[in-house]
């Protein structure tokens, strides 16, 4: 017996239509565009020649300009790292400032340390003067200025109980300078001249550093110590006007509320002095009178 073939398939095959080609849309030419209208004014025309004729100028030499850029960046960047370590430098020198000056002033003592005590101890000034010395030195060859001033300032301090000869000379190079440490040595260089009794030359300084308008050093101490040398030169009335000025100045002064203040211990001295060079002068100075514990100031509500 034949085969039938499945009469879906046949039906499928009888449906199959052939539909005519659509014809394909024609092409037209494109029509020219029309050059478009640019708009500029006087004024940006003039500008854009302007950055042209600036192009030109650095024309072939933007490798040069960059680095230049670069080594504008390179400066600021060094430049912050020198105040970074600017600061950092500074700190570090204060700090070995500030030890050097505490080995200056350590306790001297042939006795041994007390219990619990942790400061320095040396048998006598001299000893302690070298060790001072050595300690501001080391500060002066590891560190630039301010720190390395202060510390010639102080090697030359100590070294006045060392060696007066070679002290002297280091205090007047070093008085030249302006600022803090030139006003100081000049203080202390007068001191050592009164010690060699070259009373005329310490009164010049003395009167020099009196006549600063804006001294490091207050200006009672400054005279009193010209008054001491006007002493020991027979100048008595010009020492006793000074130790007028300086206890008469002390009594009168009056705090931001109107009340007297104490006198200062060189006050004190000052009139002390003056009661033996004239003693009617000296009585002209009223001494403040001292607020007692109990007083205590009215508040208003």
């Amino acid at each position: 017996m034949r085969r039938r073939k499945p009469r879906l398939a046949k039906r499928l095959k009888l449906r199959r239509r052939k539909f005519p080609t659509r014809p394909r849309p024609s092409v037209l030419p494109a029509k020219p565009s029309k050059p478009k209208t640019a708009y500029q004014d006087e004024f940006q025309t003039g500008v854009g020649r302007k950055v042209e004729d600036f192009g030109k100028k650095f024309e072939g030499k933007g490798r040069t300009i960059l680095y230049g850029l670069a080594a504008v960046a390179v400066l600021a960047t060094l430049l912050g790292i020198f105040y970074a370590w600017n600061r950092r430098s500074d700190a570090a020198a204060q700090t070995a400032l500030g030890k050097a000056i505490e080995t200056s002033q350590a306790r001297v003592s042939d006795s041994p340390a007390p219990a619990g005590f942790v400061g320095k101890i040396y048998k006598t000034d001299r000893e302690r003067s070298e060790a001072a010395i050595t300690e501001f030195q080391a500060v002066a060859d590891k560190y630039g200025n301010p720190a390395k001033e202060k510390a010639r300032y102080f090697i030359a301090v100590n070294r006045l109980k060392l060696d007066r000869a070679a002290a002297i000379p280091e205090l007047e190079e070093l008085s030249k300078s302006n600022g803090e440490i030139g006003t100081l040595s000049k203080f202390a260089l007068a001191q050592a001249k009164t010690d060699d009794n070259k009373l005329d030359e310490a009164a010049a300084i003395y009167q020099e550093l009196a006549a600063l308008s804006n001294p490091i050093l207050a200006k009672d101490t400054i005279n009193f110590e010209l008054a001491k040398i006007y002493e020991k030169q027979g100048k008595n009335p010009e020492a006793a006007d000074l130790y007028f000025n300086i206890a008469k100045a002390a009594s009168e002064a009056k705090d931001l509320d109107g009340k007297p203040v104490p006198m200062s211990q060189t006050a004190r001295e000052a009139k002390e002095k003056l009661e033996k060079l004239n003693p009617a002068k000296a009585k002209e100075i009223v001494e403040p009178e001292e607020a007692s514990p109990t007083d205590v100031r009215r508040i208003d509500m």
